[in-house]
């Protein structure tokens, strides 16, 4: 008898976005070597008004952020996400890193009602959905430190 076995994987919901495999894994930014300007992801490329140059380099941005403000999402986004059934509410965050960006995510590891303002967070990388292979499609989230 010859029985196929499926071994169920994590892979990126989109390659390219964040390091993985990876114990400590990092958002996979740009740099304009020209005008200091990050941004994120590394094909939205972003300069200062006044930069006339375009030397992109790829960067790992910072692992830790600050928390700038965050949204409580009580319904289930659109298509293409996919959401648990039932929905459960939960925290999207715009975290500020040191380069000078900031960038939104899915709030993880912490109680809706103990978020706030300027605390501390950091990036990891958890299962987003189940795909149609029963692979487990991973996303950056944020989560307080």
């Amino acid at each position: 008898m010859n029985k196929k076995t499926t071994q169920k994987r994590q892979i990126p919901l989109i390659e390219g976005l964040f390091t993985w495999p990876s114990d400590e894994p990092h958002l996979i930014g740009g740099r304009c070597k020209s005008c200091s300007t990050y941004f994120f992801p590394k094909w939205l490329v972003k300069h200062k008004p006044n930069c006339r140059e375009r030397h992109i380099e790829e960067v790992l941005l910072s692992r830790r952020g600050k928390l700038n403000s965050y949204t409580i999402q009580h319904y289930p986004p659109p298509p293409p996400f996919k959401s648990p059934d039932p929905f459960i509410p939960y925290a999207i965050g715009w975290v500020s890193l040191p380069e000078g960006i900031a960038i939104a995510g899915i709030i993880t590891g912490a109680k809706l009602e103990d978020l706030k303002t300027h605390m501390d967070v950091e990036l990891v990388v958890e299962k987003a959905w189940v795909d149609e292979h029963g692979n487990d499609a991973l996303t950056w989230k944020w989560q307080p430190v």
